[in-house]
């Protein structure tokens, strides 16, 4: 049983050490395996104290300052984490999936706290939201980014933003299609490979998130509500004669659009299965073709 925890551990050390080697200060880079550990191993409660004490560490003194009171810069240890992703599963047929990842809340201090849609609970809870960017290939996805939504109830609220430490930079009001495309071209910039975007229709049903997808030349394909107007893909840009009043200045489609739903009303669907999931077959119906 040692010699097993003992290959845990120099196996987990060698995975982080390129991670350390970005952490820079030395206590740092002593802290962060003990708190890694702390996260992955035994036991339900996970915050500092309970933690330190699994990992006879004694006073939580040191893994709580390593966690609360040290001022660093992250942005190296996330430029190692897109190399060390893009490694493992990058390449042109890997994909890059955007969605939502929900932490619930019971509190009202933690940073973007409030009562919004928590996709993962499929409902209104009371939660931290966080836009996530996840590199897949084949069946293995990696978490590629995070980023911390904040809502209108604390971007509105200057006094309660500085309380609680958000930074400067981060205290203005943004779409979580507007920091998905912020966190894509970071990710695009240093260097990741993939084929497609993939998203669901919380972001597909954004506009501005859709162009900024073929504005910057990606293959992508993401979900829309089924109200959602659209327009047939032989849809003609004309320009119109104005029969009285001022000229036109806009090109304007030959037709008008309609719900999504009606114009897929006559199409054919294919439903297709890729694996099992832990409720059972993962399903999804495929449009094939027109009725």
């Amino acid at each position: 049983m040692r010699n097993r925890i003992s290959d845990w551990k120099d196996e987990l050390g060698r995975w982080l050490k390129p991670f350390l080697d970005r952490l820079g200060h030395k206590a740092r880079r002593r802290m962060c395996p003990f708190y890694v550990s702390g996260l992955i191993g035994p036991g339900d409660r996970k915050s500092i104290q309970p933690m330190a004490r699994r990992l006879a560490l004694g006073e939580s003194d040191q893994l709580h300052h390593f966690i609360a009171a040290g001022i660093w810069d992250a942005g190296p240890v996330e430029t190692e984490l897109v190399v060390q992703v893009d490694r493992l599963v990058g390449g042109r047929d890997a994909v890059l999936v955007i969605d939502d990842t929900a932490i619930p809340k019971k509190g009202t201090h933690s940073v973007g706290v409030a009562a919004q849609y928590a996709s993962a609970l499929g409902k209104t809870a009371n939660c931290q939201t966080l836009v996530s960017l996840t590199l897949a290939r084949g069946e293995v996805p990696v978490m590629l980014a995070l980023r911390l939504f904040l809502p209108e109830s604390w971007t509105s609220n200057r006094v309660r933003l500085q309380r609680a430490g958000v930074p400067a930079e981060h205290r203005i009001s943004r779409t979580k299609p507007e920091l998905a495309l912020a966190e894509l071209d970071r990710v695009i910039a240093a260097g990741v490979r993939f084929g497609c975007v993939l998203a669901d229709a919380g972001y597909g049903q954004s506009a501005p998130f859709r162009q900024g997808l073929t504005a910057r030349k990606l293959a992508w394909a993401v979900g829309i509500p089924r109200h959602l107007k659209v327009y047939p893909a032989d849809v003609r840009m004309i320009w119109p004669v104005a029969k009285r009043g001022r000229p036109r200045k806009r090109h304007i489609p030959d037709v008008l659009s309609k719900p999504a739903e009606d114009m897929l009303a006559a199409a054919r669907w294919q439903t297709i299965s890729w694996r099992t999931g832990t409720k059972g077959k993962l399903i999804f119906p495929r449009f094939s073709g027109r009725g």
